[in-house]
């Protein structure tokens, strides 16, 4: 039976007015080195985001959200980032931003499938 290997992963977050730092969790980040996994998963909740900020522009969020799928899948059509190895991808995505899409603190774990992990994170902490 193979050992637990460490995870890291972060929340993906949605900060409508930055400077009051209110978010709602939109999704989940995570990398496990050992296995070379990298994966996002999102969801927008368009009823609680517009009841949250009923100025959001879903469109640009979903795109914005879309576009870090692609950097963590290593699309090349994502342009340079995506380029990178798994680990500067992770840490690209996880960089502290003051945008209206934040990754939260990382935060390590130990697993033996992290897809499962980040199954049971999505549900848990956005859905």
């Amino acid at each position: 039976m193979p050992g637990k290997v460490v995870y890291e992963y972060a929340f993906i977050r949605y900060v409508p007015k930055v400077e009051r730092e209110e978010f709602i969790n939109i999704g989940v980040i995570l990398y496990c080195k050992p296995k070379q996994y990298l994966a996002v998963r999102y969801h927008l909740d368009e009823k609680r985001m517009t009841a949250f900020h009923p100025e959001a522009d879903l469109a640009v969020i979903r795109h914005y959200l879309e576009t870090w799928d692609c950097i963590a899948r290593g699309d090349s059509r994502c342009g340079p980032i995506a380029l990178q190895d798994v680990p500067g991808r992770f840490r690209w995505l996880t960089a502290t931003r003051s945008t209206i899409i934040q990754p939260s603190k990382v935060h390590p774990g130990l697993c033996d499938d992290p897809s499962q992990i980040l199954d049971e994170l999505f549900s848990h902490y956005v859905l």
